[in-house]
């Protein structure tokens, strides 16, 4: 039962309201047991779609999604307390003024006790190396800084697995490589859409996502040259612009 499962997925949305509806997955059927897994493509190919599923955000319009066991849909409760979700921007969720007030919150229904609730986020706080920064406003940090306490507050409640939509979008390479080594260290199972094509290679498994669909499933690298191999191929038809080497008339 500690797996993802995607049996005959897909969704769709209606556009502006009207009976047209527009396609954002097709058919999607996996098992995910890895415990790193990578999920890339380009922008508009699915992926957040993918990853949003996965703890209800967004309901399948065919097909069911399971989190070690449960209904996405049906114990979407209990999927949520299980599945941690990160969001690109982390100022999307960081809702305190502090580091602290916000790990404080998240761990506000699992831990009653006002002094036990402070004790543990300065645990988790510390845990990250952000207990320097724990009373500063949390625009007073960095990228890196606010995504470390994003991944702290999702983090400090435990969950079984850990969704990131594309975490180090905003992060220069220093942050980049906090977050990187931050993960590693982790013992939940991460499912992480990222255009970190050098992160994607650290994955057990990679998926590429294109069109909504899943058009490879498998090896890290070979993933990611599966990839350029169609980003190359959607330039190629692209009006004007030069082929690539070695593919010029001799």
């Amino acid at each position: 039962m500690n797996s993802i499962s995607f049996s005959r997925v897909s969704v769709r949305v209606a556009i502006d309201g009207s009976s047209t509806s527009k396609t954002l997955l097709e058919d999607v059927s996996l098992s995910l047991t890895e415990r790193r897994i990578g999920v890339i493509g380009a922008n508009g190919s699915g992926k957040s779609t993918l990853l949003r599923l996965l703890n209800g955000l967004v309901e399948p319009s065919e097909g069911t999604v399971e989190v070690h066991g449960d209904d996405t849909v049906k114990a979407v409760r209990r999927v949520r307390a299980n599945v941690g979700f990160v969001f690109t921007d982390p100022l999307s969720q960081l809702v305190m003024p502090t580091g602290r007030e916000d790990v404080e919150l998240s761990l506000r229904r699992s831990i009653k006790n006002t002094r036990e609730r402070a004790a543990h986020a300065e645990a988790v706080l510390d845990r990250f190396g952000l207990l320097p920064l724990a009373d500063q406003s949390i625009y007073e940090l960095s990228g890196g800084e606010r995504q470390l306490l994003a991944l702290a507050a999702v983090i400090a409640v435990n969950p079984k697995v850990l969704v990131l939509d594309e975490p180090s979008t905003l992060l220069d390479l220093r942050n980049r490589e906090l977050l990187r080594r931050t993960l590693t260290g982790l013992e939940q199972q991460v499912v992480m859409s990222t255009h970190d094509l050098d992160l994607a290679l650290e994955m057990d498994r990679v998926l590429v996502v294109e069109s909504g669909r899943i058009v490879f499933d498998g090896d890290a690298a070979e993933g990611v040259a599966r990839y350029r191999e169609l980003c190359a191929t959607a330039l190629d038809e692209v009006p004007g612009l030069g082929e690539r080497p070695g593919r010029g008339q001799s």
